[in-house]
C-alpha cells in the first residue's frame, strides 16, 4: 500500500510533463497559401495567366485584371506560371510558412507581340449592327485604311455599302440565304445537250453556248489552248454526278478562255444535273466545279503544277508560267452551286479553282454556294476579283497557296451556322514545294464580311503566307486570327508579319468565342 502511495506522485508528474510537451509541439505544415502578382517584362500586370502546382497538375489558379492570384498548394511544390504568347517560368516556394508571397515575370513571346498590335493597327471589337435579313452595318465603324489606286475608293467597312442596295440583291442564291430561305429559286432550263471532252474538242476554237439550251457536262470537259467558250447570259450549265474518273467538271486550260458574261437580270448558273431549283444550300458534292488554269507565276518548283485530282499525264491540267498579265476570260454574274465531288486522289474539288490565273482575267459578281470543299481556292497567280461570295461551303471559305498575289475587294464569306459545318473562314498558305519559295503569297483583301459558325476559326496563316486584310468585318467565329511560328526557323508567317508583309488593319471583330481581348483574337501557334 505504501508502495502505491509513493508511486502515485511520480505517475502524476509524468502525465503532467507529457501533457505539457504535446501543447508545445508545432503542427506539421502540409499546405501553403501562396499569393502574388504576375507581370510581363515591361511591368504590365497580366490578366489570365495560369498558375499551376509543380506536383499537382489539377491545382491551378489564374490572375485577375490586376495580375493578382491566390493558390493553396502542397509545401513540397513550386509554382509554374504560363500564359499564351509568353515564355513560361517556374518559381520556388519555400514551404516553411503557412502563407507566402511569390511574384513572377513572364517574358513576351511572339503571341504577345502580335496581340499587342491589335488596337495599334486600328482593329476593334464592336457590334457591326447587322440587320436580321442583311449584312449591312447599322453602327458607325469608321472608314479605315485607304485603298490602293487599283481598287474602288469607299468610306465603309465590310462588303456592303450601308447607303446602297446590297450588290448581291436580286440575282444571287445568297440573297435567299440572307433572308432566311435556304433553298434556291426555280431555274428555267432549256433543251438539254450533253457535252463530253470529245465534243468540246470537235467544236473548234470558237464555242457558243446559248440560253435556250441546258448544257450537261459528262466527265472532265476541257476548254483547250486556243479555244474560247462563250456562255450567253441566263444559260444553265449542269454537271453529271460521279466521283474520281466519273466526276464532271469544266476546266479552262492554259491558253483557253471562258467568256461567261452574265447579267444581274440573267445570271449564268453552274449546278448539278437535274437541278430545277428549290435545292438546299446544304446540298453539296453533287458534281465537280469550275477550274480555270492560267500562265501567271507560282512559287512552286519547277514553276508549273498539275491541278489537284487530275492525272499528271494530262498536259491540259497544268497551270503556272511567267505571264502575270495572262487573260483567261471573263466571269461576271455567275452562280456556282452544289459542287465539290471527289475528283481523284481523295481530292474534293473547290467550287471555283483558280490556278496561275493572271490579272488580265475579269472576275466579278461570282458566288459559290454549298460546295463540299473550299468555296474559292487560288493556287498562285495574280488575278483581281471583286464582288465574291462563298457561302455554306463545307471546308474553307477562301483558300490560297503557291504564292497568290491578287487583289480582292467586296468579298462575303458566310458559313453554315450548324455545328462543325465548316472549317475556316480563310486558310492561307504561302507555298508548298518549297514553303519558302518566291514570290511570296501577298494578296490583298479589302472590304470583306466574314460570318462564321460556333466551331470554326476566322483565318489561319501558315507555310510562310503573307497577305493583308483591311476594312473588314469578322463575326460569329469560335476562334480569331492565327499565324504560324516555326520554332528555330527564320522564314514563316510570323516573320512575314514582322516584316510587314502580313497585315490585319482597321478590321472589326464581334462575337468571337475565344473572347474579346486582343490576345483572344490575335494568336500565334508555335510549331516545333
Amino acid at each position: 500500500m505504501k508502495f502505491i502511495v509513493k508511486l502515485f506522485p511520480i505517475l502524476a508528474l509524468v502525465a503532467f510533463l507529457s501533457t505539457g510537451c504535446k501543447e508545445d509541439e508545432t503542427p506539421t505544415l502540409e499546405v501553403v497559401a501562396v499569393s502574388g502578382t504576375v507581370t510581363d517584362d515591361t511591368g504590365k500586370a497580366l490578366e489570365g495567366a495560369t498558375i499551376t502546382s509543380s506536383t499537382e497538375e489539377t491545382v491551378t489558379a489564374s490572375t485577375d485584371a490586376n495580375g493578382l492570384y491566390t493558390i493553396s498548394i502542397s509545401k513540397d511544390s513550386d509554382l509554374i506560371f504560363s500564359k499564351d504568347g509568353y515564355v513560361s517560368t517556374e518559381e520556388p516556394v519555400s514551404g516553411t510558412e503557412a502563407t507566402e508571397t511569390v511574384n513572377a515575370e513572364l517574358a513576351r513571346g511572339p503571341g504577345a507581340f502580335f496581340a499587342a498590335t491589335f488596337e495599334e493597327a486600328g482593329n476593334q471589337v464592336t457590334d457591326p449592327g447587322f440587320g436580321a435579313t442583311d449584312i449591312i452595318p447599322s453602327n458607325d465603324l469608321g472608314t479605315g485604311s485607304a485603298e490602293p489606286s487599283t481598287m474602288v475608293n469607299v468610306n465603309f467597312k465590310g462588303a456592303v455599302d450601308p447607303a446602297s442596295t446590297p450588290w448581291y440583291a436580286e440575282w444571287s442564291f445568297y440573297d435567299n440565304l440572307i433572308h432566311g430561305t435556304t433553298t434556291s429559286d426555280a431555274i428555267t432550263t432549256g433543251t438539254v445537250e450533253v457535252w463530253t471532252d470529245a465534243d468540246m474538242i470537235a467544236a473548234g476554237n470558237d464555242v457558243q453556248w446559248t440560253n435556250d439550251k441546258t448544257y450537261v457536262l459528262d466527265g472532265f470537259v476541257f476548254v483547250s489552248d486556243g479555244q474560247t467558250l462563250t456562255i450567253q447570259e441566263g444559260t444553265v450549265v449542269q454537271g453529271k454526278s460521279g466521283e474520281g474518273d466519273n466526276a464532271s467538271a469544266l476546266i479552262i486550260s492554259r491558253g483557253g478562255k471562258i467568256m461567261a458574261n452574265g447579267t444581274k437580270e440573267f445570271p449564268i448558273i453552274f449546278t448539278y444535273e437535274g437541278d430545277n431549283g428549290n435545292s438546299s444550300a446544304e446540298l453539296r458534292g453533287q458534281w465537280g466545279g469550275l477550274i480555270i488554269l492560267g500562265k501567271a507565276g507560282l512559287n512552286s518548283t519547277p514553276g508549273e503544277t498539275a491541278v489537284e485530282g487530275l492525272p499528271t499525264s494530262e498536259p491540259r491540267g497544268l497551270y503556272g508560267g511567267n505571264d502575270d498579265d495572262d487573260n483567261s476570260g471573263v466571269l461576271r454574274y455567275v452562280s456556282i452551286r452544289h459542287g465539290g465531288t471527289n475528283i481523284g486522289a481523295d481530292n474534293e474539288i473547290n467550287g471555283m479553282t483558280l490556278g496561275g490565273v493572271g490579272r488580265g482575267t475579269t472576275i466579278e459578281y461570282v458566288e459559290i454556294i454549298g460546295n463540299k470543299d473550299d468555296g474559292i481556292e487560288w493556287f498562285g497567280g495574280t488575278v483581281t476579283a471583286r464582288y465574291l461570295i462563298s457561302a455554306f461551303c463545307a471546308d474553307d471559305g477562301l483558300d490560297y497557296d503557291e504564292g497568290f498575289r491578287g487583289e480582292n475587294q467586296f468579298v462575303i464569306v458566310h458559313q453554315d451556322p450548324s455545328a462543325d459545318a465548316a472549317d475556316r473562314g480563310g486558310e492561307h498558305d504561302g507555298g508548298t514545294d518549297p514553303e519558302t519559295g518566291t514570290p511570296y503569297a501577298t494578296p490583298l483583301f479589302y472590304n470583306v464580311t466574314s460570318i462564321g459558325n460556333p466551331d470554326s476559326r476566322t483565318i489561319t496563316f501558315r507555310d510562310n503566307a503573307g497577305g493583308e486584310y483591311h476594312n473588314s468585318i469578322f463575326v460569329n467565329y469560335k476562334r480569331g486570327i492565327d499565324i504560324e511560328d516555326l520554332v528555330g526557323q527564320d522564314q514563316d508567317s510570323y516573320k512575314q508579319w514582322e516584316d510587314g508583309i502580313l497585315k490585319i488593319e482597321n478590321c472589326v471583330f464581334f462575337n468571337i468565342g475565344a473572347g474579346n481581348r486582343d490576345e483572344d483574337i490575335f494568336k500565334v501557334s508555335s510549331v516545333e
